[in-house]
């Protein structure tokens, strides 16, 4: 009697824009990096925008349950996270680094980035995000994530899409593919590893 291999289940990717900035061009950004995700068919996607769900910049003390409000701000991005088989970070690069809000949002979480992987969408001027994205990875390797290699970087990101926010640069297409290609092996990986024992942080 044959089996059949039953496929595994679509990967589950949070897409985080790290930019609030208002006349932001994240936007842009995320709606295509968001399309190439939609087109293939082993990932779902959901966008955590923080500048429509943002958290509080207050902490409470360690071992203290935050305030009701706090808790229903948390509600909106927490289990999209944990839910989560793996992220895309969407980030400018601010004064060399990436956004606050970004950061809060990372601080503010910690066993949702457990043993995920993470893949990187920068934008900026000559630049392209790159120094955003290196300090980034310092940062989540704290947090037990496992950060792709290959990363899209959007060098003078205003001229690479046209009037109706189309890609004009076709090896901007081709980095995302190759990043998406490397994020599905990673959150594959990861995802069954996760399944078969838990996560030792």
């Amino acid at each position: 009697m044959s089996e059949t291999a039953t496929a595994p289940a679509a990967l589950r990717v949070a897409v985080l824009v790290g930019s609030t900035r208002e006349g932001r061009f994240a936007p842009v950004v995320t709606e295509w990096i968001k399309g190439h995700i939609d087109q293939r068919g082993d990932m779902s996607v959901d966008v955590v925008d923080l500048a429509k769900t943002p958290l509080p910049t207050v902490l409470p003390d360690f071992g203290q349950a935050p305030p009701a409000a706090t808790t229903e701000a948390l509600a909106l991005v927490s289990p999209r996270l944990a839910d989560a088989d793996a992220f895309v970070f969407v980030t400018p690069e601010y004064n060399h680094s990436f956004p606050a809000a970004l950061k809060n949002a990372i601080d503010w979480h910690n066993t949702q980035w457990h043993a995920k992987p993470i893949g990187f969408v920068s934008y900026g001027g000559i630049s392209g995000g790159l120094r955003a994205v290196e300090q980034l990875r310092l940062v989540m390797a704290e947090l037990n994530a496992t950060t792709i290699r290959n990363t899209v970087s959007l060098h003078n990101v205003w001229g690479l899409f046209d009037e109706e926010q189309a890609m004009r640069d076709p090896q901007s297409d081709a980095a995302a593919k190759s990043m998406l290609d490397q994020l599905t092996w990673w959150a594959h990986a990861l995802r069954d590893a996760r399944n078969a024992r838990p996560y030792a942080a």
